[in-house]
């Protein structure tokens, strides 16, 4: 299927601001670009590009005061699969993890594995390792954790996600990635676009969150938020959590006026 993907993004800065955004499409899947993915501003200004240390796509531009708009469009040829999935994956020792890998192992900004570590032992030690460990810790995320826009906090950690049972997205993932970590299975935080194709629409369309775990070499989608296989995901990053895949990062005030997201299914459409 083809899936048209586009942004709409405006910021007011009351002065001079230099900012980063990553809202390309990740570089896994710019192979299956049906059309540019092109990212544009107003005003028009230079723009520098550069892959980050997860091998993300940023985009560097200094602005001035006044308003900065960020615009993008794409078409994405997507296999309209469901997300695929290994039950008989395994997890590795962590001796046998590549060097790469390890760093999601370890805390970071949103996911406190040392301060979690005894309860993801209690809740999950017990289970069997490799995919029904981490489908376990889904599980549990989903079932007791409260969604809700109004719940969103910039600075909720996966300790207030625990102790609150309440949050966003990027919520749910930072837990069950933290739960994972200290299960000794790497886990990293992902965004990107994740249309409603089949199924029930949830609101206004927005930029979403899942994350992916390291099983048998290679490294698999789990979403704690939907729990469930999803159709059309299209990644823009990775990270060790949010922290390291900011949409956009201000370095100065910039205070968001308008955002508007689609990610849709072209009916129809004909690779």
């Amino acid at each position: 299927m083809l899936i048209r993907l586009g942004y709409d993004i405006l910021f007011e800065l009351p002065r001079p601001a230099s900012m980063v955004a990553m809202l390309h499409v990740h570089p896994s899947r710019v192979p299956d670009l049906h059309s540019p993915d092109l990212l544009r501003v107003e005003p028009s200004l230079p723009l520098h590009e550069y892959t980050d240390s997860f091998g993300n796509m940023c985009t560097r531009v200094s602005a001035p005061q006044g308003t900065l708009r960020f615009l993008g469009e794409a078409v994405v040829l997507d296999s309209g699969n469901h997300d695929p999935q290994q039950l008989s994956a395994q997890e590795h020792p962590v001796d046998d993890l590549p060097d790469d890998v390890l760093q999601f192992l370890l805390s970071s900004r949103y996911c406190e594995v040392d301060l979690l570590s005894v309860v993801a032992f209690e809740l999950f030690g017990h289970i069997p390792p490799g995919w029904g460990r981490v489908r376990a810790v889904c599980d549990w995320v989903w079932s007791r954790v409260r969604f809700g826009y109004h719940y969103a906090r910039a600075t909720r950690t996966a300790l207030d996600v625990y102790t609150e049972r309440v949050g966003v997205c990027r919520d749910f993932q930072h837990l069950a990635i933290t739960f994972c970590r200290a299960l000794n299975i790497p886990a990293r935080y992902a965004t990107g676009y994740l249309g409603d194709i089949d199924f029930p629409a949830s609101g206004p369309m927005d930029f979403s969150a899942w994350f992916e775990v390291y099983l048998d070499h290679h490294w698999w989608t789990f979403d704690a938020r939907h729990n469930q296989p999803r159709i059309g995901r299209v990644l823009m990053a990775t990270g060790r959590d949010a922290a390291d895949v900011a949409l956009t990062t201000s370095f100065g005030v910039a205070n968001l006026k308008n955002f508007f997201v689609i990610s849709e299914e072209i009916v129809g459409g004909n690779a």
